[in-house]
């Protein structure tokens, strides 16, 4: 990795095709189960204030989201058939970030930002949280859900080497690195569902 803190076989896969091959087909599944999508939305409606831009990355055909009235949920993801039926995006993009690590948004476009236990797949995390600084507002939030399922062969071997506390502490060292402040962690796991991780950042006003 051009940044050198953190070794190259952290991103390593053992599926290293085109993901644009992989995702060409829709896959309308759930990384988590239905009480811990529960959990996930009921951060959300905490996280995200009504009336803010969020920006969902790494989407699909779910947000997770609370019924709230939200001023722009745009979602980048990689499948667009999964992007359509998603009915809480007002608008969404087909983008590979690990083609191209910058974001297609004008700078200060975004309030908040999720990414939604998909975390796993991304090779360039420093040149995508370094992109996302600039297309948030400053002062603006991101956070990072987590949890255990995802597609083996496309997650990052960190992330399947890991355990939970060195992942957590390896998103927090991405958004740290990247100039993002008040990173901070939650378990938001419930008592009988999947595992569900958030770790949250701040955008510093002077990078933004």
């Amino acid at each position: 990795m051009a940044d050198g803190e953190f070794p190259d076989r952290f991103f390593e896969r053992e599926d290293e095709t085109p993901d644009s091959s992989f995702y060409r087909e829709p896959r309308f599944v759930a990384h988590i189960d239905d009480v811990t999508i529960a959990a996930l939305t009921a951060y959300y409606r905490d996280f995200l204030a009504s009336g803010c831009r969020v920006l969902d990355l790494m989407s699909s055909w779910i947000s997770h989201l609370p019924d709230v009235d939200y001023a722009r949920v745009a979602g980048l993801g990689m499948n667009e058939r999964e992007l359509a039926a998603n009915p809480q995006l007002t608008d969404f993009v087909v983008h590979d970030l690990n083609v191209d690590p910058h974001l297609p948004y004008e700078d200060g476009a975004f309030d908040r930002a999720v990414i939604a236990v998909s975390m796993q797949y991304l090779i360039r995390p420093i040149e995508v949280f370094r992109d996302l600084a600039r297309v948030l507002v400053p002062g603006g939030r991101v956070a990072v859900a987590m949890s255990h399922r995802c597609f083996p062969t496309k997650a990052i071997l960190a992330f399947r080497a890991l355990g939970p506390a060195d992942r957590v502490r390896l998103v927090s060292a991405f958004l740290h690195r990247t100039g993002f402040a008040d990173i901070g962690f939650e378990d938001r796991s419930p008592p009988e569902g999947d595992p569900l991780w958030v770790v949250v950042g701040t955008n510093r006003a002077d990078i933004a």
